[in-house]
């Protein structure tokens, strides 16, 4: 059925502006993103088909190009338009985040921090760099791969947060695995990082562990 057929109160757009976005499900949320449906499928019915081959509304935001493009009714302008929206969203914490203490506001860092880990296919150790009142001045990756001893270097955040003129640190990496437990190696990672900044008066306030669905805090467990 047209989506033009439904009563009024239940088409997407004009449920959202009546009830707001979060009334909205998944499949009518994306409905609004798609705008169009296909032939004999309207837009929340294509919506509705594309979640269950992908297996969820993340899965799908995560997709390569490749996999995205591959069913009917995506492509790339689809994938760059909805790749937009996901770094929006990311920018969107971010600027929530710098806007107070990354301290005071811990689930906003937790959020900002899995928006940007969550999802990759490999181990990354990101750096949050803060000023004197722990609000933070700049954030990066800095090291790809499999995070161990031999792959993390301590001289090299030395030097960023000097560069930035850091007054504290912290450090986030995930686990592709998706289980946000603590490693012996992270563990032993976390004491090198904090000991060759503490040489220079700089202070690491947490280090997390990103899991799907899950952020596991080094200063919640007492292991800072």
């Amino acid at each position: 059925m047209s989506l033009k057929l439904l009563p009024q109160e239940s088409r997407p757009r004009e449920k959202l502006l009546a009830r707001g976005a979060e009334s909205l499900s998944d499949a009518e949320l994306l409905a609004i993103f798609l705008r169009t449906g296909l032939q004999g499928m309207n837009a929340i019915e294509l919506a509705d088909y594309l979640l269950k081959k992908f297996g969820s509304l993340r899965a799908l935001l995560s997709s390569t190009q490749t996999d995205f493009c591959a069913h009917k009714g995506l492509g790339p302008a689809k994938y760059t338009q909805l790749q937009a929206v996901v770094e929006m969203t990311k920018r969107y914490l971010a600027e929530t985040m710098k806007r107070g203490d990354a301290l005071t506001s811990p689930e906003s860092t937790k959020q900002y921090l899995s928006s940007v880990l969550r999802d990759r296919h490999r181990e990354a150790f990101y750096v949050l760099f803060l000023d004197n009142q722990h609000r933070v001045i700049h954030g990066e990756i800095m090291f790809e791969g499999t995070i161990d001893a031999a792959s993390v270097y301590p001289r090299e955040i030395v030097k960023q947060a000097i560069h930035h003129n850091a007054a504290a640190l912290i450090l986030a990496h995930n686990h592709p695995s998706g289980i946000a437990e603590p490693s012996n190696a992270d563990e032993r990672i976390t004491k090198r990082l904090v000991n060759a900044l503490a040489l220079v008066d700089i202070r690491i306030l947490d280090h997390f562990v990103i899991g799907d669905g899950e952020v596991v805090s080094f200063a919640e467990r007492g292991l800072m």
